[in-house]
């Protein structure tokens, strides 16, 4: 399944780790620390405000959309074209 985290990209489900809120970049200095350490890895996808942050396995991507919605987004089925019987 895949999940859709902003402008337009869609990630695998199985390889997301965290979706974390930004309030935590804010609070926790070993948060700060891991996301330096990753900037050469990072895709900013927010044009305005960032809301949430979404570790992969390859990639940390700033999401414009809150991690409140993302996690409902990833509990939902994914429909795909394959599942579909066209008559």
């Amino acid at each position: 399944m895949y999940l859709h985290i902003g402008e337009d990209i869609l990630v695998k489900t199985d390889d997301v780790i965290a979706i974390l809120d930004k309030k935590l970049l804010q609070a926790s200095p070993i948060m700060s620390e891991f996301l330096e350490k990753k900037s050469d890895v990072t895709s900013h996808l927010a044009k305005n405000s960032v809301k949430s942050i979404v570790v992969t396995d390859k990639q940390v991507y700033y999401s414009p959309l809150a991690s409140s919605t993302l996690k409902k987004r990833s509990l939902q089925p994914s429909l795909l074209i394959d599942d579909i019987d066209i008559l």
